[in-house]
């Protein structure tokens, strides 16, 4: 099925999830270093993911980056299947950038308030509409 968009566009959505990626990545050394400064923890008391998680209270951050390498991962691929199949049409953009605006209230939650049910929702709605972005994928390249 042709594409009625251009396939560098599909692009656009990856671009603005690696950009909140790098947000997310700031912040996680902003706080990390900020805490290591203030209770003066010396880094090698911190080298494991143990001795990190013993030491250092606040892991919203932390966790939320390495969220932002599990169900995206699916998502990169998507995009990069649906560029090299001339298969960006308009359906599929906005799936991408619905996954993306859930992936940016996912980490705006995680990372302020950290409402669980109010995270976990966000994060089940991203699923779901990323289950759906791969659904209609297969569907245009089996039709």
């Amino acid at each position: 099925m042709p594409s009625t968009t251009p396939s560098i566009v599909v692009f656009y959505p990856a671009f603005a999830l690696v950009a909140l990626t790098f947000l997310v990545w700031c912040r996680l050394y902003i706080v990390r270093i900020g805490q290591m400064r203030r209770e003066r923890i010396h880094p090698q008391t911190v080298a494991t993911s143990a001795q990190a998680a013993a030491k250092l209270t606040d892991s919203r951050a932390a966790d939320n980056f390495r969220n932002l390498f599990e169900l995206p991962v699916l998502f990169y691929m998507a995009l990069a299947i649906a560029a090299l199949t001339d298969s960006a049409t308009p359906v599929l953009m906005a799936l991408a950038w619905a996954f993306v605006a859930l992936r940016f209230a996912h980490s705006a939650i995680h990372c302020g308030y950290n409402k669980v049910m109010h995270r976990f929702m966000a994060y089940m709605a991203g699923a779901a509409v990323l289950w759906l972005l791969w659904a209609y994928l297969a569907f245009l390249l089996l039709s």
